[in-house]
């Protein structure tokens, strides 16, 4: 049984006549965060390389293009308090990746970055997206530098989220045994307790709002994680991990888009030192390290986030005039 609500069919779904809606408003409120008094929000779905892909559409179909691409065991919904503030001067779309929160699972298991960002260019192409700028954060990052390297001009900007050739595998490590070890609940409550020891920078209130995001009711009563469950399968995590194409700064060097580095003060996943190596691999990057937040931080210092990207966004908008 799923707990949230999205389009059923090849139509666009208006989201905002839901109560999931107003709760976003809510914790928007909340963080004083900003955003249109009205907002087009739809839930849709698009069929790109053969899978069904879930995506939610936000803002003025005239307006600039981004596109948000989200972290390992997450989902579009991560983006949800991103996408309501940018939406009265972007045309936002957040996808589902392969294998997660409402797009299909895929038959041959092929959750490498190169086969997410094959998806992503696909879905630029096939919507007619012209230059967009394009986020990804931690995986949805891999998958960001992936369609860059491959689609070389396909955006004008990308925001990295913390993430990089440089990682740390401890990090990396932390964040993959919670994800190995915590697959089903017995109910919504039990998978908030567990998510309040792993996260403390959001707010109980808000884990318990988006918690709906996140999970699925199995027939047995069970709630599980919304991905495919070889992705929680610990074999299956190591093996993908170490048969991964890698990059290196290297390969980054070739990455000339402006390019927006934003890590978390206190992340575990990208170091001081790898963000910096990382930045001056690139032709044009640069780095902000937002305070208050770790590994996730567009969803654990949301005001912080947006603070820190929209000197970079007002810069790509005056190039672009």
């Amino acid at each position: 049984m799923h707990l949230n609500e999205f389009a059923a069919d090849a139509g666009p779904l208006d989201m905002t006549t839901f109560d999931e809606f107003a709760s976003l408003q809510r914790s928007a409120a909340e963080l004083g965060i900003p955003h249109p008094g009205f907002v087009r929000y739809v839930s849709r779905n698009v069929v790109v390389n053969h899978l069904r892909l879930h995506l939610l559409e936000w803002g003025d179909p005239s307006a600039p293009p981004v596109v948000l691409l989200h972290g390992g065991n997450q989902s579009a919904h991560s983006w949800d308090l991103v996408s309501l503030h940018l939406a009265d001067r972007y045309h936002v779309y957040a996808l589902d990746q392969r294998g997660h929160g409402d797009t299909e699972w895929v038959r041959d298991a092929d959750y490498s970055s190169p086969a997410m960002a094959a998806d992503a260019a696909a879905f630029i192409a096939g919507e007619g997206l012209r230059d967009p700028i394009v986020f990804g954060h931690s995986m949805g990052g891999m998958v960001t530098l992936n369609l860059a390297l491959s689609h070389p001009g396909v955006a004008r900007g990308l925001v990295i989220v913390d993430m990089g050739p440089q990682v740390s595998e401890a990090g990396t490590r932390i964040i993959g045994n919670f994800v190995s070890k915590n697959r089903e609940f017995d109910s919504i409550d039990e998978f908030v307790e567990r998510v309040v020891k792993y996260d403390p920078f959001r707010t109980r209130a808000h884990m318990e709002r988006t918690a709906r995001y996140n999970l699925i009711r199995r027939i047995d009563g069970k709630y599980i994680s919304k991905s495919d469950r070889i992705l929680h399968d610990e074999g299956f995590r190591r093996a993908r991990y170490e048969h991964a194409p890698r990059l290196g700064m290297d390969d980054v060097r070739a990455i000339d888009t402006p390019t927006l580095v934003v890590r978390g003060a206190q992340s575990n996943v990208l170091e001081a030192e790898g963000a910096e190596r990382f930045v001056a691999a690139l032709p044009d990057g640069r780095l902000v390290t937002v305070p208050d937040c770790g590994h996730n931080v567009h969803s654990q210092n949301t005001p912080g986030f947006l603070a820190a990207v929209q000197p970079f966004l007002t810069a790509l908008d005056a190039a672009r005039v």
